[in-house]
């Protein structure tokens, strides 16, 4: 029954769009318009939590969340697209009534902040996003840092105002990996999959305005914010603050049960026991090779194409490309046959050579790498120091 009713309503907007005129100033009064602020969910796009507008007016009844995180898997090419950066969002409008249901079902609090508007205010911004919620204007290119559901939010309520939203500054230089790894703490596997994409931009310092790319960045800025009109008068931008969404129980989605670094530890094992077992008794496990080196093109091959070709922000600076490029895959073949043949590769010394000044300057490269590449990268140095013995040997019988 849900489910028809919300069909029904999204027919009705579709088809006739949202008539809830406010003209008359006793109307107006009767306005209030919030920024909702989720707390986050388990999946990965939830981590960071939500932002949206909620529009109420109690004199007819209406209780309306503007929500620019709209998308749907479902879109043709969605994987391809995503990860070219070409991502489609919509704003999507629903009844207050079914946002509550939603993040109370998946365990997430809703803090609200109603906005200290005049009537004239929530007028123009009731008409913008009335305006941005047309058929031809709803869709917009996402983008992850600059452009989301948190920052549309912020800049339209800030076009709304007649005057300077005046945000306090941030006490804390933070980086945008820095919040990142605030939000991806305790999902291990997320926050090495976003760190093997994310370039030396994303270590950069940024400003209060671009931290507020995450939701509850934007809800403390918001505040201490205060609008200073044309005349110098200022007026804090927050009236009120509240929890209106509490659920009784947190909804988590369990983690893989080993972590990242656990499982580098014990890859970095075994590449260490086969490698003695092989000097020991000069054999060659070609297979391991297939696996390390493989992977390694593998995860290369992605990294490569986010650094050509994505248009993401802050990928296209990624130093991880030294380390994880898709030459091992195209050498594979004859790394396989010339280790079978017990012949000597090259290949191998100049791995050595570039996994030990990766290692060396680990330091100095201006990048943050996730702890977990290290045994990755030490792995891979054992394994072609292990073919270097291991064919000195056999030549020194």
């Amino acid at each position: 029954m849900k489910r028809y009713l919300l069909f029904l309503f999204w027919i009705i907007y579709t088809g006739f769009g949202i008539i809830l005129p406010v003209s008359a100033a006793e109307e107006e009064d009767s306005i209030r318009i919030s920024l909702l602020t989720c707390s986050p969910g388990s999946e990965i796009y939830a981590l960071f939590g939500h932002t949206a507008i909620r529009y109420e007016d109690k004199a007819k009844g209406a209780d309306w969340v503007f929500n620019y995180g709209m998308f749907s898997f479902q879109t043709p090419n969605f994987v391809m697209r995503f990860v070219k950066g070409e991502t489609d969002y919509q704003l999507g409008v629903i009844p207050y009534i079914y946002f509550e249901e939603e993040y109370d079902s998946r365990g997430s609090y809703v803090e609200q902040q109603v906005l200290n508007l005049t009537p004239r205010e929530k007028m123009r911004l009731f008409q913008l996003l009335d305006e941005n919620y047309r058929p031809e204007n709803r869709t917009y290119r996402y983008n992850y840092f600059y452009d989301n559901c948190t920052t549309r939010a912020r800049d339209k309520i800030e076009e709304s105002i007649e005057g300077t939203v005046i945000y306090p500054e941030s006490g804390k230089e933070l980086s945008f990996r820095d919040i990142v790894h605030q939000y991806t703490a305790g999902h291990e596997w997320s926050e090495l999959g976003i760190d093997l994409c994310l370039g030396s931009e994303a270590d950069k310092p940024i400003d209060v305005r671009l931290q507020m790319f995450a939701p509850f960045y934007l809800l403390r800025a918001a505040d201490g914010a205060v609008i200073r009109a044309a005349d110098g008068t200022e007026r804090p931008l927050i009236l009120e603050k509240q929890k209106i969404v509490d659920p009784s129980v947190s909804v988590h989605k369990k983690d893989f049960p080993i972590t990242p670094m656990q499982t580098a530890i014990i890859l970095l094992a075994f590449t260490v026991i086969i490698g003695i077992i092989e000097l020991r008794y000069q054999k060659c496990f070609w297979g391991v090779d297939i696996l390390l080196f493989g992977a390694q093109g593998i995860a290369g091959c992605i990294i490569a194409f986010l650094f050509f070709f994505s248009v993401h922000p802050t990928v296209g600076s990624n130093y991880l490309l030294i380390l994880f490029n898709p030459i091992p895959l195209i050498y594979l073949p004859m790394m396989v046959y010339r280790s079978i043949k017990g012949k000597k590769d090259f290949y191998h010394w100049v791995n050595i050579v570039v996994l030990t000044l990766f290692i060396a300057f680990w330091e100095v490269i201006p990048q943050k790498f996730n702890l977990v590449v290290l045994p990755l990268a030490l792995s891979l140095l054992i394994r072609s120091l292990t073919h270097i013995i291991g064919i000195y040997r056999k030549r020194h019988k």
